[in-house]
């Protein structure tokens, strides 16, 4: 069950390389300021010891300030985020079999956890399209590892009040429409399949009463027993 709690950390540092990139510029026509976000998920390595239990799919909701990313995999774990940029926190939850839980991280403890992944992002003036979205290329580094680089796409007409300053991606202006993210030896890369406009209902941002609230300790114990 060590690779279940890889997953629990993966999804969060997935979480946080999505909702980090959100900004207000660049805004069209085209720009959407409420709606959904699919990605496919595919791992680099695909002999890799975790790659069958990897997600193949996220699917981002936001509206005005708040955003809600959905994650499951093998059918068996349901991983939801929502961030809300206002408070500068982030709640998650999780659903195991009978087990629902929620934990509500602050600025501070996300900070912490970016510090094993920070990255160095150079800006390029290559462009492409990326779900009917005119996408910016950044050349991404690894702070750790200089020689460990990868592409990064972000469209500026996709925007909410940006939240960059609690993610890895801080300097990115826009929304992450295609990335890698590299942890515990599992690289995956995330790409945007599609793009819709769609109304939120503002009950999403929030924590159905089914869920118990957790603190954090708590959290990790939890995926601590599931290994046992």
């Amino acid at each position: 069950m060590i690779a279940t709690n890889r997953i629990f950390v993966f999804f969060a540092l997935v979480f946080l390389c999505v909702f980090a990139s959100c900004g207000n510029s660049g805004r069209t026509e085209n720009s959407l300021t409420e709606g959904l976000i699919e990605y496919n998920a595919e791992v680099v390595d695909a002999s890799h010891p975790m790659a069958g239990l990897a997600p193949g799919s996220a699917t981002v909701k936001f509206k005005e300030n708040k955003l809600q990313l959905e994650m499951s995999t093998m059918g068996i774990f349901n991983t939801i985020f929502i961030s809300d940029p206002s408070k500068k926190t982030l709640t998650q939850m999780v659903k195991f079999m009978d087990i629902k839980n929620a934990c509500i991280q602050t600025e501070a403890d996300l900070i912490q956890e970016n510090k094993d992944y920070e990255l160095k992002l150079e800006e390029t003036k290559q462009t492409k399209k990326i779900a009917g979205y005119n996408c910016k290329k950044v050349k991404a580094s690894f702070i750790s590892d200089p020689s460990n680089t990868f592409d990064v796409y972000y469209t500026d007409e996709l925007g909410l009040d940006s939240i960059n300053n609690i993610g890895p991606y801080k300097q990115i202006k826009g929304m992450l429409m295609q990335y890698r993210l590299k942890k515990l030896g599992l690289e995956m890369c995330f790409t945007a399949t599609a793009v819709k406009k769609e109304e939120i209902k503002d009950d999403v941002f929030e924590v159905p009463a089914f869920y118990k609230i957790v603190t954090r300790p708590e959290m990790e114990k939890l995926f601590e027993d599931i290994q046992k």
